[in-house]
Parts: C-alpha cells; structure tokens; sequence
C-alpha cells in the first residue's frame, strides 16, 4: 500500500512540476486567467463584507461601546437621511490604502482574542490610547475619510457660524490643521483627557 501512494504522489508531483507536457500553454493560460477571476471576485467579496455595518458590529466590544455612542451623533441620524456607517470613517475609500488599513486592523484581532477590551471597564482604560491611534492615522492622511463626504470647496460659509468659519477659511484652507485637530469626539465620546495636552 505504501509503496502505491508513493507512486502516486510521485506521478502528481512530476506532472505540477512539468504541466506542459500534459496541457498546452493556452490550456494553462486559459486555467491561470480563470482561477485569478474566481480569487480575486472572493477577496474582494470578502474585503467588502468587512466593510458592512453588521460585520463592524458583530462583535459586543463594537456595538455596547463605540456603535451605541455614534446613534446619538448627526453622523446616525439626520435632516438628510445620509448615514455614515463604520467603514465610512475608518476605511479609506481607495483600494491600495484600503489594504494597508484592513492588514493594519487585523492587530485589533488581538484585542478581541485576548479579551483586551471585552468588558466596558477594560475599554475605557484603553479608550485613549485606542482614540489616539485613530487621530493619528487620522492626521497623517490628512483626514481622509472625513473629507470623502465634507468637501472644503462644497462648504457654504454662510451657513457656519463664525468661529468655524474662521477656522475653515484660514487654517484648513492653509493647510496647517485637518479635520480631526478640532472634530475630535464628533461620532464617538471622548476619552478622559485629563493629562494630555
């Protein structure tokens, strides 16, 4: 019996490793096409439902702390009926940074196996340091994904009261602050900030 499976796996190594001697290189070309069709139609399937609400949320952590929080914001409901959901404001919207945030949120898996943040006591020792991570990425892509929805040319000046307006027309449009210096805590409750500058 062994020395039959020996064969065996001997003759399918020999025909991966030399697959034209079988098949003809359109066959192969034709088979390679195909598969990266059907991989890349399942990753980007399932890069996809990592951006819906209800996976955001599955798990207790996100939807008793941070989810709770943002249905009292203008960002959940609105005069407009636009909802920002999760993937909204913690995804970038183009491909490329999309990727590098998905492989940079795979280390929150941690904290979900490891139970660092599983009850809301836990949480909110580690809500600062969570929050400033955030700010952080926030600020290096100069507040990307708040700008995919509030467009500094679309803004009615009119219509902002004046400290806004003075903030909007001198310091945003210089490009000495972004969104995220002054809107701290606009969808989600601050951290205790007592300490920090």
């Amino acid at each position: 019996m062994l020395p039959r499976l020996r064969s065996f796996v001997r003759r399918y190594w020999t025909v991966l490793w030399r697959p034209s001697r079988y098949y003809s290189l359109g066959f192969l070309t034709i088979v390679a096409f195909v598969c990266g069709v059907i991989f890349w139609g399942g990753f980007n399937t399932a890069l996809e439902a990592a951006n819906t609400e209800p996976f955001c949320i599955g798990c207790h952590e996100m939807r008793d702390n941070v989810y709770a929080e943002l249905q009292g914001t203008i960002h959940f409901t609105n005069r407009s009926g636009v909802r920002a959901k999760c993937a909204d404001c913690h995804v970038p919207h183009n491909w490329t940074d999309k990727i590098a945030r998905k492989m940079q949120a795979s280390k929150e898996v941690w904290g979900k196996v490891f139970g660092t943040i599983s009850t809301p006591e836990k949480f909110a020792d580690m809500r600062l340091q969570l929050a400033s991570h955030e700010w952080e990425r926030m600020k290096a892509n100069n507040s990307l994904e708040c700008r995919n929805c509030h467009q500094f040319e679309s803004m009615d000046f009119t219509r902002q009261s004046k400290r806004a307006v003075d903030a909007h027309s001198t310091l945003l449009a210089r490009g000495e602050k972004t969104c995220i210096d002054c809107h701290k805590g606009i969808a989600h409750r601050l951290p205790d900030m007592s300490g920090v500058r």
